[in-house]
């Protein structure tokens, strides 16, 4: 079974391609035109495991809001197409990661009821071209568009780089847990179904 997707997504603001594999051995091929969001994505797919190409031309001359927004869209576009009707998958997952001196958190349940909870504290309003309100605008639309129920915290944390960095490493092993298929093969439901 291939649990792979492909998305293009084509508006005024933003030029996006991406393509997953949710089997892969965390290969990334990430081009957003924002560095440090390149660097999130990037960690996002090695420590999932997954094969992810991420590809961006957004308008930048702007603000970085629409290209991180819309990459949020096409990639949980690609993960729900990836897994399908989610039968036979392990639905839940959380982590809490490490990273110096901050520590974040992620619990999720891959549900078909899209929500999202997100406590975390900046200091700075940007990351070098990154600003650090586009990381909530990322996992809205991640978790809205993937189908996710998605809860991120960040226990403590004084450097930004580090809190949203423990963040998306928090969500790429929670996404890892939840994708993993199960003994059975069957939805991991009381319903029958996701």
């Amino acid at each position: 079974m291939s649990r792979t997707a492909e998305i293009a997504r084509k508006t005024k603001e933003t030029d996006i391609t991406v393509r997953l594999d949710l089997d892969g051995s965390g290969k990334p091929d990430i081009d957003t035109g924002i560095g440090f969001f390149d660097h999130m994505l990037t960690a996002l797919c090695v420590h999932g495991g997954f094969d992810m190409s991420v590809k961006c031309r957004g308008d930048l001359y702007v603000d970085g809001h629409h290209s991180v927004e819309d990459v949020g869209i096409a990639l949980g576009k690609a993960f729900a197409e990836a897994l399908g009707d989610k039968s036979g998958i392990m639905r839940y997952g959380s982590a809490f990661i490490p990273m110096d001196e901050a520590l974040g958190f992620c619990a999720l349940d891959i549900s078909a009821r899209p929500f999202l909870v997100l406590n975390a504290q900046f200091t700075n309003e940007r990351i070098g071209e990154y600003d650090t309100c586009l990381t909530e605008e990322f996992m809205r639309a991640f978790a809205f568009n993937s189908g996710i129920t998605l809860h991120l915290r960040c226990e403590y944390g004084k450097n930004d780089h580090h809190i949203t960095e423990a963040l998306f490493k928090a969500l790429a092993h929670a996404l890892k847990q939840a994708v993993r298929l199960n003994d059975t093969g069957a939805a991991l439901s009381t319903k029958g179904t996701l």
